[in-house]
């Protein structure tokens, strides 16, 4: 895959070892990876480059993930970005909303592994590729 054709996605975690994890298993899955240390750093890095994907922490130092993620998609050129928020604050299985809650459609746990939040996000691209906005 050539540089040009391979999906970018932004992390956006104050968790440095968690976002470490994260950016390895989103590179070894062949996308190109950013990161910002905090919701604030995010929308910075978001207004500079466009990205296929925005995964973000629930919870971070000056500006948290629910008002990033809301800033991200006002800034975003796409009506529906795909937006995802982590967090350690429930429980369960990975769950998508019809429409955005807490600034995003998807939730999944922190405690999700990270190859399933990479298999996530490769099949909400490939969804959006499609043209399919059904769960």
């Amino acid at each position: 895959m050539t540089a040009e054709n391979r999906k970018k996605i932004l992390l956006v975690d104050d968790d440095k070892f968690f976002q470490k994890v994260m950016s390895d298993a989103f590179e070894s899955a062949g996308f190109t990876v950013a990161t910002a240390g905090d919701g604030q750093a995010g929308v910075e890095a978001y207004a500079q480059d466009r990205f296929d994907a925005v995964v973000l922490d629930l919870v971070m130092p000056r500006m948290g993930g629910v008002s990033a993620s809301l800033e991200i998609a006002r800034l975003s050129e796409d009506p529906d970005p795909v937006l995802i928020l982590l967090t350690s604050m429930f429980q369960g299985a990975p769950h998508e909303h019809p429409i955005p809650e807490m600034g995003a459609k998807v939730h999944i746990p922190k405690s999700t592994p990270p190859l399933d939040i990479v298999i996530i996000v490769e099949q909400l691209l490939e969804r959006k590729r499609r043209g399919s906005s059904a769960a």
